[in-house]
């Protein structure tokens, strides 16, 4: 089965290339008029249309008697508008065990739910829960799987925790000498590199590698850093195939076509997740509960004098909200029940940078001493304890930013290395 993945990403590079001949440099461009097309979609294209010389090889794919193949998936495991999983078995591929990520594989579970093992209802397939206790697959459960297939909507952000679940699979695979092929996607926050570098001393699931906040790569050339930096444990390295995308631009904008977890549901929540995430570790909701998860901010203790003016200084429009249990996205939403003021940033611009302007001007509007409502969760976060105290000493933006270098243009070189598609100079 391995000998066969390999020759198949062979073939899957060689379609998926013909529309571009060879990787341009940061000067080229690829014309508009070309669609793009994500690594699944080249994936199950290689499948369909083999060549006579691997025809065996298709066949061995679908040997029943051949070891199973395990799909890392959810929501947006899309080929077209069929989810990967039924893709693959009408193709005849023998999938026999599906592992999902946080918020479950319909992707239906709140942000922290506990997620469990079930049977999938569509294929009858299991479903092994990578989030909670079991965030790694266990040898037991890799026991029947030959080669595992990863495809998950990452949004290009550190705490954001599917890039976790990459690495325990990649991991898991790296211990038993199983084949990972990660089929890549789209980043949406893929355009620029910014924010604090990880401190090694703030490990947690939500925040595992020595990256900025916003580290700008696409999940599969994020799994090709793991390996090159051996960030794996006792610093093993995977045996990996990234399956590229097709017609792909960093600069582009990229509508997903599903939700990547229920609280992110516009373009805008996720162009503003990176700055608003780290409010999660302080007394303010991030509209948990409302219908603008992450395009509002505010809280009961919010004060201003701006409220009934458009033309405020505030650094978005003035607004008011009521936290209430929306089942599946936000069932106990901070503030629940109670009338939050605070800032809709819905119609705001938002900058190709990891913005510290809302968390200040809230820290500046609200009780400073409960606005770090639980510290531990708020440096994980940011990945170190500087930020919280750079900002209860008053520091600016601009001098909070100068205290990133020089680990954040030490990991820009870093991430030149792993880089599958053109770069954009920010």
């Amino acid at each position: 089965m391995k000998t066969f993945f390999l020759s198949l990403w062979i073939l899957m590079l060689a379609v998926s290339c013909q529309a571009r001949p060879s990787m341009p440099d940061k000067t080229d461009t690829i014309p508009e008029t070309l669609s793009l097309r994500v690594g699944a979609e080249c994936f199950v294209d290689a499948i369909a249309n083999p060549t006579e010389s691997t025809v065996d090889l298709i066949q061995d794919l679908r040997n029943p008697n051949g070891g199973g193949v395990a799909i890392v998936g959810n929501q947006s495991s899309l080929v077209g508008n069929v989810h990967l999983v039924d893709t693959l078995l009408a193709k005849g591929v023998r999938v026999t065990k599906i592992f999902c990520p946080e918020h479950g594989f319909r992707g239906k579970a709140e942000a922290g739910a506990r997620v469990g093992d079930e049977t999938d209802a569509k294929t009858g397939l299991p479903i092994v829960s990578l989030y909670g206790k079991n965030k790694k697959p266990t040898p037991e459960q890799m026991n029947d799987v030959s080669a595992v297939i990863f495809d998950l909507q990452d949004v290009g952000c550190r705490f954001y925790t599917y890039i976790s679940t990459l690495h325990y699979v990649m991991e898991a695979c790296a211990e038993r000498g199983i084949l990972c092929i990660v089929l890549d996607r789209p980043n949406p926050n893929c355009h620029y590199v910014d924010g604090p570098v990880l401190d090694k001393k703030y490990q947690s699931f939500i925040g595992m590698h020595p990256v900025p906040i916003v580290y700008g790569l696409t999940i599969g050339e994020y799994a090709k850093m793991i390996n090159g930096e051996r960030w794996l444990k006792d610093s093993l390295q995977c045996n990996l195939v990234v399956v590229p995308m097709q017609n792909y631009r960093r600069d582009s904008s990229y509508a997903l076509p599903v939700a990547p977890s229920p609280n992110l549901q516009t373009p805008q929540s996720i162009l503003l997740y990176p700055s608003l995430c780290l409010f999660e570790g302080t007394n303010i909701s991030v509209g948990r509960g409302t219908d603008k998860p992450f395009e509002v901010i505010g809280a009961p203790q919010y004060r201003t004098t701006y409220m009934e003016s458009e033309n405020s200084e505030e650094p978005g429009k003035p607004t008011s909200f009521t936290p209430t249990p929306i089942k599946g996205v936000s069932e106990n939403p901070p503030f629940k029940g109670q009338w939050c003021r605070g800032l809709d940033l819905s119609k705001v611009s938002v900058p190709a940078r990891f913005d510290l302007t809302y968390l200040l001007w809230m820290y500046n509007h609200t009780p400073k001493d409960s606005f770090f409502k639980n510290t531990n969760s708020f440096e994980k976060l940011a990945g170190n304890d500087q930020l919280r105290k750079q900002i209860k000493a008053g520091m600016s933006e601009e001098e909070i930013r100068a205290s990133w270098e020089p680990a954040l243009s030490q990991y820009k070189e870093i991430r030149k290395k792993y880089l599958l598609y053109p770069d954009v100079e920010r």
